[in-house]
C-alpha cells in the first residue's frame, strides 16, 4: 500500500481527491483488514464494490497509522485509535478537509467502539458534527443494542446506555440501513418522531463463491471416507447457538453414518469440549479452525448438507448462514421470531422451529436421504441469494438511496 500523507501526518487532501468522481463515500468502522471479524470483511468487500463503480470511497478505522490507498483504490485512514476524545478530534481535522457536506456510512455495532461497548462520546461527535458541519450520515445497523435481562445488572446498565447511544445515532442520521425489517419498528420508537428514513441492507456472504470443482472436491475426500454423507456447520460457537448445536450433532453422531466438519472461529476448541464430555465423538467430529475465505468457500462447497440453527431463527441479519447459502449449500435451520416470511415459501432452505431437535433431526435425515432434493435446494438456493443477497444489490440500493425518499424493506 502506498502512504499519502503530508509533513503534519495528515492525509494529502490535494493528492486524495485530485481524481475525485463527485461527492466521496467516508465509511466509518470500528474494525477492518487485517483485523479481523465480520464488520471488517462485510466493510472491506462493500468499500471494493462501490470502489469499482467509479466512486471515491474512503474508510475510517481504528489505528494511528496515517493514510494508504489499497489495491482496490481505496483510501484507508488508520486515524481512529481507540475512538477516544483525541482520536475523534484528530479524525474531525482530517474529514474537515475534504468539502462539505461529506457523505458517512458508519457501520454500527456499540461492542466496536471501545469503552466497554458504551461509547457515548462517539455517538455524541456524530450528532455535533451533523449538526454543526451538516455532514450527512447513515448508519448502517449491524447490531442494535443488548437487551435487558435480570437480574444481570452490568448488562442491564450497557443496555440502558446503548439506547441513549441510539438516540443520538438517530438524532444525527439521515437515513438508517437495517439487515431485517424487525429491526425498524424496534428502532423508530428511539427516533421520538423525528422524520429519519429507514431502508432494508440484507448482509451480504463474505466468503466468496468456491469455483474450483477438482480443488473441493479433494477438500470433500479429506474429511469423509466410505460413501459418508458429509455434515458442515460453520459459525464463531458462542455460548447462544451451541446449546442448540450439540444436541443435534450428538444424535447425527450415534447413527455412524455422516462424518461432520466443524467450520470457523472456536471450532477446534468447540470440539475438544464435545470430545472431552464424549470421547468416542473424535472420529466423527473435525474442525478447521479459523480459515481465510476462499478457503473457507471449499470446505463449505464439500459439505453435502449445512446445519445452522439459531436461537432468533435464521433472518437475513446472519453472515455465517449467507456463508454457505450464496455456495448453493443445502441448509437445515431454524425458524424463529426474526425470521423473514420469504423463507417458507422460497424452498431454498429447510426449516424447524427453534428449540425442536426432533423437527430438525428429522430435515436433516431428510436431506441426507435425498440427492436430488439437495440439488434441487442448493440451485434454488443460488437463486434467492443472486436475487435478494448478492453484493451487487446492496451497492445499487445504496448508490440509488440519495435520489429516493424512502428505500421500503422489500421483504
Amino acid at each position: 500500500m502506498l502512504s499519502e500523507t503530508n509533513s503534519a501526518g495528515l492525509p494529502d487532501i490535494g493528492l486524495l481527491t485530485r481524481h475525485s468522481r463527485g461527492t466521496p463515500w467516508h465509511l466509518i468502522t470500528p474494525e477492518y483488514p487485517p483485523q479481523g471479524g465480520g464488520v471488517s470483511d462485510y466493510t472491506w468487500r462493500l468499500a471494493a464494490a462501490i470502489a469499482r463503480e467509479g466512486e471515491e470511497v474512503h474508510v475510517w478505522c481504528p489505528g494511528t497509522m496515517g493514510t494508504e490507498v489499497s489495491p482496490e483504490g481505496v483510501t484507508v485512514h488508520r486515524e481512529f485509535g481507540r475512538f477516544r476524545p483525541a482520536d475523534l478530534r484528530r479524525v474531525a481535522r482530517s474529514l474537515d478537509a475534504f468539502s462539505a457536506p461529506r457523505r458517512m456510512l458508519v457501520q454500527w455495532v456499540p461492542h466496536g467502539y471501545g469503552y466497554r461497548s458504551m461509547n457515548v462520546g462517539f455517538c455524541w461527535w456524530l450528532a455535533r458534527r451533523a449538526a454543526g458541519k451538516q455532514d450527512q450520515i447513515a448508519l448502517m445497523i449491524h447490531e442494535a443494542f443488548l437487551s435487558f435481562r435480570w437480574p444481570a445488572v452490568r448488562q442491564n446498565a450497557a443496555a440502558l446506555v446503548h439506547r441513549l447511544m441510539i438516540f443520538l445515532l438517530l438524532r444525527s442520521a439521515q437515513r438508517v440501513w437495517v439487515t431485517i425489517p424487525d429491526w425498524e419498528r424496534l428502532l423508530r420508537r428511539y427516533a421520538l418522531g423525528r422524520d429519519v428514513q429507514f431502508g432494508c441492507l440484507p448482509i451480504f456472504s463474505n466468503v466468496p463463491m468456491a469455483s474450483d470443482r477438482v480443488r473441493t472436491s479433494r477438500i470433500r475426500a479429506e474429511f469423509t471416507r466410505n460413501g459418508k454423507i458429509l455434515i458442515g456447520h460453520f459459525g464463531t460457537f458462542g455460548s447462544l447457538i451451541t446449546p442448540l448445536l450439540k444436541p443435534i450433532l450428538r444424535s447425527l453422531a450415534a447413527e455412524n453414518r455422516y462424518s461432520i466438519l466443524l467450520m470457523g472461529e472456536h471450532s477446534q476448541e468447540f470440539r475438544q469440549e464435545m470430545i472431552r464430555d464424549e470421547p468416542g465423538l473424535g472420529d466423527i467430529l473435525q474442525a478447521t479452525g479459523r480459515l481465510p475465505a476462499e478457503e473457507l468457500s471449499y470446505h463449505l462447497a464439500a459439505c453435502d448438507v449445512m446445519i445452522q440453527p439459531y436461537p432468533d431463527g435464521v433472518s437475513a441479519r446472519r453472515g455465517s448462514f449467507m456463508a454457505g447459502f450464496c455456495n448453493g449449500c443445502p441448509t437445515v435451520t431454524t425458524t424463529g421470531w426474526l425470521t423473514e416470511s420469504f423463507w417458507a415459501p422460497s424452498q431454498a432452505v429447510a426449516l424447524a422451529p427453534v428449540g425442536n431437535a426432533s423437527a430438525f433431526l428429522k430435515q436433516v435425515r431428510h436431506l441426507c436421504g435425498d440427492p436430488a432434493e439437495r440439488e434441487r435446494m442448493g440451485h434454488a438456493a443460488r437463486l434467492l441469494y443472486a436475487e435478494r443477497f448478492d453484493i451487487s444489490r446492496t451497492v445499487a440500493t445504496l448508490r440509488g438511496a440519495e435520489s429516493e425518499k424512502d428505500v421500503q424493506c422489500a421483504f
